[in-house]
């Protein structure tokens, strides 16, 4: 099993940034690729960003595009995501996840085996 921590979630103005943080312990060699997705109130869960494990691929929704960054540490077994530009739009839980074994889909929030226990990131206006 791979389980997943994140932090870094926070009460910010609009325009502010954040860096959010997901680190993952246990069968960390298995993880082929990890991705942040976002849940606001009465919405569904929707995909933010993903990285490979291995290689340069990095995949963004088109909502975030040139606002947010994904990056990882493979020797900390860390994922992260700078949040800027804020809009009070982007308020929601943002949860990190790890698909295993192989990689998929990365904005499919199904291909993701494993998932954080989320954090919640607030833009007030």
């Amino acid at each position: 099993q791979v389980q997943l921590v994140e932090s870094g979630g926070g009460l910010v103005p609009a325009g502010g940034s954040l860096r959010l943080s997901c680190a993952a312990s246990g069968r960390t060699f298995s993880i082929a690729a990890m991705g942040w997705f976002r849940q606001a109130p009465g919405k569904e869960r929707e995909f933010v960003a993903a990285t490979r494990w291995s290689g340069s691929s990095t995949y963004y929704a088109d909502s975030v595009k040139g606002r947010f960054t994904i990056s990882r540490d493979n020797a900390k077994n860390s994922v992260y995501l700078q949040v800027n530009s804020l809009k009070p739009e982007d308020t929601a839980v943002y949860y990190c996840a790890a698909q295993t074994g192989y990689y998929s889909r990365p904005h499919v929030a199904s291909e993701y085996r494993y998932w954080g226990q989320g954090t919640q990131v607030t833009v007030s206006s």
